[in-house]
């Protein structure tokens, strides 16, 4: 499971809305907990490095942002626990593309933005073996 707070999905939202029709990116910044749950308790925005003539149904964080979010993460004691990323006018469903290119326990929120409009959003966990994602349970709170 992954907490987060509705301000955290609104951001996500907001970014994917401000980069259609190119997809857009960031990480998920917070804790582990023992039982394997997930808290975000800041959203780190990062921009699509990707071609322009790619944006459209690919992200790329590139290692030198991916470790500037990390310090950041550490800098207020807490960890990268997943990436985020919109799929325009598509569902917010991994690709093949997504599952070669994740890593197991790192959530992986995707929302669907259509038609410039952040509608489904969903979460995502890689199996161990990297040979599927199955759903993750997004637990919303106010506040």
């Amino acid at each position: 499971m992954i907490n987060l707070k509705r301000e955290h999905l609104a951001t996500i939202g907001a970014h994917g809305e401000r980069d259609y029709p190119y997809e857009c990116c960031g990480l998920l910044i917070g804790t582990f907990a023992d039982d394997g749950t997930k808290t975000v308790e800041e959203i780190y925005s990062i921009s699509n490095a990707r071609a322009e003539a790619d944006k459209r149904h690919r992200f790329l964080i590139t290692p030198q942002e991916f470790m500037r979010g990390e310090r950041h993460a550490r800098s207020r004691q807490l960890d990268v626990i997943g990436i985020y990323h919109s799929h325009p006018d598509d569902k917010a469903e991994p690709s093949q593309f997504d599952l070669d290119h994740a890593l197991p326990v790192y959530s992986y929120i995707i929302i669907s933005v259509r038609e410039g409009r952040a509608t489904d959003v969903f979460s995502w966990l890689m199996e161990d073996d990297r040979s599927r994602f199955n759903a993750e349970e997004i637990m919303t709170t106010e506040n």
